[in-house]
């Protein structure tokens, strides 16, 4: 009985293990069969793109500058007196030729007076004595007046004409002094804040300032452009108008419109730039002298730009590049050279030509090599 179990339990543990290794080669050929599946290929990425504009783009250059007022004058006293009154307020906009400012004026009027008054004295006497002359030239011819007594009634006539000149010239004098006690604007302009009040004793001799007036309209816009800049200015403005743009930082006005009028003489040693400024309109009197703004130079024209938006641009550590379109839709990238801009598009001088689709999007996703598929969306 003993010997039957152990032959039974034998076989079965020979089955157990030839169908393991049944199993077992089963499983082998099975993982075998699997690891070699065929690899299914990449998806194209959708792109969109773009196709290079070709067009004719004006040529800037822009700096830095300062708005600058053509007169900015200190009103100063030409009379001596104590202030009257000052007619207009600070800071109002007044034109050429308002009264500004008024000196007392009484003892400037009674000089005048008294300057008529001496005209007429003067004028009574010549009057006189050239009667004198005409009785004593009848006289003189009748061998009734000495030849001294005549001469003499003729020199009293020279001296009575020089004396009424003499007394027209105080006239005129007396008359520019009372004038002078009336401050009146040059020109058109803003008034600034008043340095003398009412009252002030005043005097011509020092020249007492009393404010200054400025003028806003129209305005210098100055600026320094460097001298490598310099002779592509110059040629600009020898031939023509060079017209000018100028910025407000920080406003949403369009650019304000003028025209370059002055280059300097010399190129500063220590900056290496040179003095230059446009004159502009400054109708709304909304400049004022010394503000911060830029300006730009309308240099010339540059035709047939090859021109693609500045979101197409990369950069590596070879420079600026931009992706296209290749054969069978693969990208290839080209490193561009830059040129000036024209609103969101900026011209490429080299890497590109023209027919090209340029990538404008998607460009963190792609790389050479990389199957895309262009969006007729993306403006190409």
């Amino acid at each position: 009985m003993r010997i039957f179990k152990l032959g039974l339990n034998t076989s079965l543990l020979a089955l157990a293990v030839a169908g393991g290794y049944l199993l077992a080669g089963w499983d082998v050929g099975s993982t075998t069969a699997g690891a070699a599946p065929s690899a299914a290929a990449p998806q194209a990425m959708p792109v969109p793109v773009v196709g290079v504009v070709k067009k004719t783009i004006p040529i800037y250059l822009e700096y830095a500058a300062r708005t600058e007022a053509i007169r900015n004058v200190t009103l100063r006293a030409k009379a001596s007196g104590y202030l009257q009154d000052q007619p207009v307020s600070d800071g109002t906009d007044v034109k050429a030729g308002d009264l500004l400012y008024r000196i007392e004026a009484s003892d400037y009027q009674a000089a005048l007076d008294q300057a008529k008054a001496q005209i007429e004295r003067d004028q009574a006497s010549l009057e006189y004595l050239k009667s004198s002359l005409t009785r004593g030239n009848k006289l003189a011819d009748n061998g009734y007046l000495a030849k001294d007594g005549f001469d003499q009634r003729r020199s009293a006539v020279r001296q009575a004409e020089a004396a009424l000149a003499i007394s027209r010239s105080a006239l005129r004098t007396a008359e520019i002094n009372l004038k002078n006690t009336e401050i009146r604007a040059p020109f058109a302009g803003r008034l600034g804040r008043n340095q003398a009040p009412e009252g002030t004793l005043v005097t011509s001799s020092a020249g007492t300032p009393l404010n200054n007036l400025v003028q806003l309209a129209p305005i210098y816009i100055t600026f320094n452009p460097g001298e490598t800049e310099l002779a592509e200015i110059q040629n600009a403005f020898a031939h023509g108008t060079v017209e000018t743009e100028v910025i407000i930082p920080g406003s949403d006005e369009k650019p304000r419109q003028g025209k370059l009028t002055f280059i300097d003489n010399a190129v500063a040693r220590n900056t290496g730039t040179i003095a230059a400024r446009a004159t502009i309109e400054n109708g709304d009197l909304s400049l004022l002298p010394g503000q911060y703004v830029r300006i730009r130079l309308h240099i010339r024209e540059l035709p047939n730009a090859l021109m693609v938006p500045q979101t197409a641009l990369g950069s590596s550590q070879f420079g600026k590049y931009v992706y296209v379109v290749g054969k069978d839709n693969l990208v290839e990238q080209r490193v561009v050279a830059l040129g000036p801009t024209d609103g969101d598009l900026v011209t490429l001088t080299s890497g590109i030509k023209e027919g090209d689709r340029i990538i404008s999007g998607n460009l963190q996703k792609i790389f050479p090599g990389a199957a895309v598929q262009p969006l007729d969306g993306g403006g190409g």
